[in-house]
């Protein structure tokens, strides 16, 4: 999660990576905004995606199978796909029309009950755009892990070492180590 999220454009800096479990989660990739933003444009949610994706990406990578560790992982990144195709109008295919189903409380049986408006047709629509937006993303992390696996093996030893590390440790892993000359943009021969 960390290199991906350094090394595509547009995503918000990590500050905090850890291997210590939390909660559900079996570690935590932590990133804030360096701004406030109230819109997101579609690259930046692409990115966001291609981030959930890196333990998914590093997992086939590294370990040459896949576990159940990216579930939460893949469940936010089809959410955010989701909701770019049918509610934020960001899918050429789909077009400017909201899909989505917003206020309905499922405990209260709204979820169950409900017939759906949206045609079989219009849904494998969405299904196939949601689908194009998560592949896109696992393609742009796979490329940027492939390229920076060096990185990724530097900062797996380094968290087992120390088990958390700040951004200004992670990013000095990807400068030393990153076979790009940016991340997010910023020349990394001037640090960041």
């Amino acid at each position: 999660h960390a290199i991906v999220g350094r090394l595509v454009p547009e995503h918000d800096p990590v500050y905090k990576v850890t291997i210590i479990p939390r909660g559900r989660a079996l570690g935590v990739t932590m990133y804030l905004p360096q701004d406030d933003k109230f819109t997101h444009d579609a690259q930046y949610l692409e990115n966001q995606i291609a981030m959930l994706m890196g333990g998914r990406i590093a997992e086939e990578l590294v370990m040459k199978h896949k576990t159940t560790g990216a579930g939460n992982d893949i469940e936010r990144a089809t959410e955010i796909a989701r909701r770019m195709v049918c509610e934020w109008g960001m899918s050429d295919e789909i077009g400017p029309i909201h899909y989505g189903v917003k206020n309905d409380n499922p405990f209260l049986g709204k979820e169950l009950t409900r017939t759906s408006s949206i045609s079989e047709e219009i849904g494998k629509k969405i299904d196939n755009a949601v689908q194009k937006i998560i592949f896109k993303a696992l393609e742009k992390t796979r490329e940027v892990l492939k390229e920076n696996i060096d990185t990724l093996h530097k900062i797996a030893e380094e968290l087992l070492e120390k088990e958390t590390l700040d951004g200004k440790q992670i990013d000095e892993i990807i400068r030393l180590n990153t076979s790009k000359s940016k991340i997010n943009g910023h020349d990394i021969a001037n640090g960041f």
